[in-house]
């Protein structure tokens, strides 16, 4: 189960202790956005239930990318209009198996073979909206941008920017309470996702994992992820051994290798 946080005036953001996982809802006068859906229909749909506590206004859902915990909730919200990247939905109807697997396995060698069959279960649902660049949708008396920054955490993240509240739903381009994940990132353009993101102003920012932040915490990270950059383009050049960029890193080896290794087949 999770719990509400109120960021800003309609603005909230679901806070679970599984994977220390945020989801977001955006409301206006006419309707609502939830951002992200959670990691199977259970979490999806408890998550709906919890909105419906909310609010009863027609929702549409935006995914801030394909992984797993993000996505395998949207079944639980029947009807919806669901915002995308193209590269989402592409992942969603190639990956979603591999995904299944891994993380079926991740659960029982947790000792919780119901989450595994969860995730085993899930129905994927496409995306029936896509946001190649930009796009707005209109709640009623307030605007909620769509931004796909360009490649970091994946290659298809799209971020919802709430001008008239300040806020941001930045999804796993930002991380609060571990490292950022780089399983399937482009290292060397993260750091650039994240100037797009900063560019907006946003006072508060939503990441995918841990709790809300400020604009000092996402440059604080930037400037890692840069750190991050500048170490996999010297392993690649060979100006340094994987063993002393791990030295230098601002993360620990096992993020860091991740990092080595996707830096060495992503563009």
């Amino acid at each position: 189960m999770g719990r509400w946080v109120e960021v800003a005036d309609h603005v909230w953001v679901r806070r679970h202790t599984e994977l220390d996982l945020s989801l977001g809802l955006v409301a206006g006068e006419r309707a609502c956005l939830v951002v992200d859906t959670g990691a199977d229909e259970r979490q999806g749909a408890e998550f709906a239930a919890a909105v419906r506590e909310l609010t009863g206004l027609p929702w549409s859902v935006v995914l801030t990318h394909a992984h797993f915990d993000h996505a395998f909730g949207t079944a639980a919200f029947d009807g919806a209009t669901v915002w995308a990247h193209p590269g989402c939905r592409a992942e969603l109807a190639g990956g979603a198996q591999d995904q299944r697997t891994t993380w079926a396995a991740y659960y029982r060698a947790q000792g919780d073979p119901e989450a595994a069959a969860r995730v085993e279960t899930a129905r994927i649902v496409p995306p029936d909206q896509l946001v190649d660049a930009a796009a707005e949708i209109d709640l009623g008396g307030r605007a909620v941008r769509l931004l796909h920054p360009g490649p970091g955490h994946t290659g298809h993240d799209l971020v919802a920017h709430v001008p008239d509240a300040g806020v941001l739903f930045a999804g796993d381009l930002v991380e609060q309470g571990a490292p950022p994940s780089f399983d399937d990132s482009h290292p060397a353009a993260w750091p650039a996702a994240v100037d797009r993101l900063l560019d907006l102003g946003a006072r508060t920012v939503v990441p995918g994992h841990g709790e809300p932040v400020d604009a000092a915490f996402v440059t604080r990270q930037r400037d890692e992820l840069a750190e991050i950059a500048d170490l996999c383009r010297a392993v690649a050049a060979g100006e340094m051994t994987a063993d002393v960029a791990l030295a230098r890193s601002p993360y620990p080896a096992a993020f860091t290798s991740e990092a080595l290794r996707r830096a060495a087949t992503s563009s």
